[in-house]
């Protein structure tokens, strides 16, 4: 059983290297898109989304009539600030890279999960416009309650958390400190013995 399993495997593994070099022969661009999601929290208690691109062109030929589209950002829950969440460039070159950034300010609390943009360019050689996505963003959780930075703060949070615990704690410790070593009386009478 493990044999044929073994034979499709290797043939499996013959094919991908097969495709994989007729693709890298071919002259195409190849769109690799990278997007990132900060959150900013202001002093006034509102909180801002800094999104990011990285078109990366990794092909061996020149995309043209780039578009990003970012259609994740629902209005009702976020408002653009600065920025918009589609662009259109020219060409990009082999090689090439090509970025762009929005800033968003977030009216609702909760978390938020966003699906990937889409990038569509044309090749010469088909008619049809191509798609790429781009990676997703992580969880992002807005307006969260977080916990305070400040040293002080912090030890008092955990203070009040676990300060009963702790008490506890040491009580035992001390008392198996005390009952464990003998006392000074003890010791003195021990090495008045050992003298005599």
């Amino acid at each position: 059983m493990a044999i044929p399993l073994a034979k499709l495997l290797i043939f499996a593994v013959a094919v991908f290297m097969l495709f994989s070099a007729s693709f890298a022969t071919s002259e195409m661009p190849f769109m690799v898109v990278h997007k990132k999601a900060t959150l900013n929290r202001l002093k006034s208690g509102a909180e801002r989304v800094l999104v990011s691109f990285d078109i990366y062109n990794q092909g061996s030929a020149t995309a043209y009539d780039v578009t990003l589209v970012d259609n994740t950002w629902i209005k009702k829950t976020f408002e653009v600030v600065n920025g918009n969440t589609s662009r259109s460039w020219e060409r990009l070159d082999a090689g090439g890279i090509l970025s762009h950034s929005f800033e968003l300010e977030a009216k609702v609390k909760g978390p938020f999960y966003g699906a990937p943009a889409v990038v569509t360019f044309r090749i010469p050689t088909k008619t049809a416009l191509q798609q790429a996505y781009s990676t997703p963003i992580l969880p992002l959780d807005i307006l969260a309650d977080k916990p305070p930075t400040d040293p002080l703060a912090l030890a008092k949070r955990i203070l009040a958390k676990y300060g009963s615990l702790v008490s506890v704690i040491s009580m035992v410790v001390l008392f198996i400190y005390l009952v464990a070593t003998p006392s000074k009386s003890n010791l003195a009478k021990a090495g008045s013995k050992k003298k005599r």
